[in-house]
């Protein structure tokens, strides 16, 4: 078991480049994984790490005993985790990240269901708008959309990422009609910053049809969450191009309504993404399954199309 250690602390040292970081991770002191790996290095009888002051980086042999033990590590840990399970239910914390008002309005509503379901879970849930190292930081699962996907991170898709043009009843009324896509440009655009780059996004809209038209509105203001945009435009201060899950509540209500109905953007899928590993945790494997198939019951893959 002593072994088994040595080469834990020696892959999370690896994955976060740092002893302090993984000894956080792991719940022990660095001067324990600094020893550990020590140990590790002598029973190989090679250097895994160059070391200094500023940097942890692996060497030749470290970078190959790497690849050789890093998955067969988690599967072990998967398998132990699952085995020890309450009761042979899922067990354990269940770190997630996803988007802020996504996340609020789609995934917290299904946590009373799934707590019921597995009440040995614990959620460790994380509610950021940008992309999370999955593996790097410890996430058991993450939902997004518009990712990369990363070598050893796998995706479901839970759905179609859409965007819709939508502006007020009272501010389409009171001015000129929108009947093509070059109408836009003479109308007030509430336009999306991203928020990994700071940078507005041109878009290209698809027709029904699959026709193919640039995207140009007047910049009258800028936002960086669709929900914001849609506040924004429900107070007719222009039209907004804005993620379909969070026009949807608006365009339910009357609030918003589409302009260039037959037009949308395609921004590729909304997916749940977790490691691949041979043996997955039963606590994320439940939970992969239970968002699928949540998403399915209630026809959210039917109601964010914008087809």
């Amino acid at each position: 078991m002593e072994t088994f250690s040595s080469i834990e602390c020696f892959v999370r040292s690896a994955e976060v480049g740092s002893f302090a970081e993984a000894a956080r991770r792991l719940s022990v002191t660095p001067a324990a994984v600094g020893k550990s790996v020590a140990k590790l290095e002598a029973r190989l009888g090679v250097r895994l790490f160059q070391r200094s002051t500023r940097s942890l980086t692996l060497t030749e042999a470290g970078q190959l005993f790497l690849g050789e033990v890093s998955s067969s590590l988690n599967t072990i840990q998967n398998a132990v985790a699952n085995l020890a399970s309450a009761g042979g239910q899922p067990a354990g914390t269940l770190k997630v990240s996803m988007g802020t008002a996504f996340g609020r309005l789609y995934v917290v509503p299904l946590l009373g269901d799934f707590l019921r379901r597995y009440p040995a879970i614990n959620p460790d849930w994380h509610f950021d708008n940008r992309q999370v190292d999955l593996i790097g930081q410890g996430f058991d699962a993450a939902i997004g959309g518009g990712f990369e996907l990363p070598p050893g991170v796998v995706a479901r898709k839970l759905t179609v990422a859409h965007r819709v043009l939508v502006a007020a009843p009272s501010y389409l009324q009171q001015q000129a009609p929108v009947v093509e896509p070059e109408d836009l440009a003479q109308h007030q655009g509430i336009l999306i910053r991203s928020p990994q780059t700071g940078r507005i996004r041109s878009w290209q809209l698809t027709s029904r049809s699959r026709q193919h038209s640039p995207l140009i509105l007047k910049a009258r203001m800028t936002m960086s969450d669709s929900e914001a945009a849609c506040a924004t435009a429900s107070q007719g201060l222009g039209i907004a191009l804005v993620s379909m899950p969070f026009a949807v509540p608006y365009l339910e209500n009357g609030a918003l309504q589409r302009v260039l109905p037959d037009w949308y953007v395609d921004d590729g899928n909304i997916s749940i993404y977790y490691a691949e590993h041979k043996l997955l945790p039963g606590k994320t494997r439940a939970f992969v399954d239970f968002i699928i198939e949540q998403f399915a019951a209630q026809g959210l893959g039917e109601r964010f199309s914008a087809v």
